[in-house]
């Protein structure tokens, strides 16, 4: 019985655990929600609607970075038991695009947060807990996020929809069990 209750929550070789599930599609929710205000804004500015959005975007993006890094340890805990990407070139693929992923999600948030510090502006998370004071502006913490975060949030975004579009793949061409991994029922 316990055996069976903790084998829920773990990965397998065959599916991906209700935490990893969790972890997931709780991540795609926030991810989602930040592209949305983002893509609202350079569509129609500044406006209350998308100021809705825009003006959760630092605490969100703090949230993500540190659920990607609970992601992450989780994954290398779970890292014998985690079903494999695949053999041959397309399991290298898989297995360089999560990497690509990953990556992308630490450097991303990472790269605003530096900015958020060098701004001088305080920084209080989800109006609650700051994290820092004001303090001097400093445009050498600025500059590498300002050239990047932008630019590296999209090309984020552009490999978080050639991962949707391969479990579509998987599901509707190959027709295997690969997408049931994250979205098929733990039993």
């Amino acid at each position: 019985m316990r055996n069976a209750l903790i084998s829920v929550w773990r990965d397998s070789p065959s599916r991906y655990g209700r935490i990893s599930r969790w972890l997931h599609w709780g991540m795609a929710l926030l991810f989602a929600w930040q592209f949305i205000g983002m893509g609202l804004r350079l569509a129609l500015g500044r406006t209350p609607a998308v100021s809705f959005f825009v003006g959760s975007h630092s605490s969100v993006g703090l949230l993500l970075m540190l659920l990607v890094l609970l992601r992450g340890a989780w994954g290398l805990a779970n890292a014998r038991q985690r079903p494999p990407h695949g053999k041959g070139w397309l399991g290298r693929a898989a297995a360089a695009g999560h990497r690509a992923l990953y990556l992308l999600m630490v450097v991303v948030p990472l790269l605003a947060l530096v900015r958020a510090y060098g701004s001088g502006r305080a920084f209080t998370w989800f109006n609650t807990l700051p994290l820092w004071g004001a303090g001097p502006k400093n445009e050498a913490l600025m500059v590498p996020a300002n050239a990047a975060h932008g630019l590296l949030a999209w090309t984020l975004l552009a490999l978080v929809a050639g991962h949707v579009a391969m479990v579509l793949l998987h599901r509707w061409w190959w027709r295997d069990q690969v997408a049931q991994r994250m979205v098929g029922r733990v039993r």
